[in-house]
């Protein structure tokens, strides 16, 4: 079959496999006249846009490279502030407790104070009270004793200093009996 179709080309003179010159040539200037529109025209403007878009993605980088770091020092500073903040806190609430511990024992003194001065004012009052009652039970028992020896002796003891002797002697006479009792 390839014998064929090689005596079939040799006998007809045109061999079909070589084209034309005319038409390579018409073709040829075609491509060459495409071409140049191709260089001149259509090159330059994809470079063009090739390097908008390069210089927008690098600037787009760049950016984002630039947010990237300012956000990163903003996160540091951010850490930094809460643990100063934290710190802060931990100081100022060890403070409070400090103060509050403070106050706390400022108050049991003065508590302690005050009870002891009020204890102390008590007993002392409670002290005159007694002798103010000592006094006056004196004043009346002596009266008392006067009366009651004066009927006994049937005289009249309106001395002053020999009834104040008797009266005398009479609550010595009680304290010495208080005083055996209690023993």
């Amino acid at each position: 079959m390839n014998q064929a179709i090689i005596s079939a080309a040799s006998e007809g003179g045109t061999n079909p496999l070589v084209p034309n010159p005319w038409e390579m040539l018409i073709v040829f200037a075609g491509f060459a006249v495409l071409m140049y529109i191709v260089v001149k025209y259509v090159v330059p403007m994809f470079e063009k846009t090739f390097a908008e878009r390069a210089e927008a993605i690098e600037g787009g980088i760049a950016k984002a490279e630039k947010a990237q770091a300012e956000a990163s020092a903003a996160l540091e500073e951010y850490k930094q502030q809460l643990t100063d903040a934290r710190t802060e806190a931990n100081r100022i609430r060890e403070e409070a407790r400090a103060e509050g511990a403070q106050i706390l024992a400022e108050l049991k003194e003065k508590a302690a104070a005050e009870s002891a001065r009020i204890t102390a004012q008590a007993h002392a009052q409670i002290e005159s009270e007694r002798q103010a009652a000592v006094v006056s039970l004196r004043a009346e028992v002596g009266t008392l004793a006067t009366t009651l020896a004066s009927r006994i002796v049937g005289e009249a003891l309106s001395d002053d200093a020999r009834s104040a002797r008797v009266v005398d002697r009479f609550l010595a006479d009680l304290e010495n009996q208080n005083a055996g009792v209690a023993k």
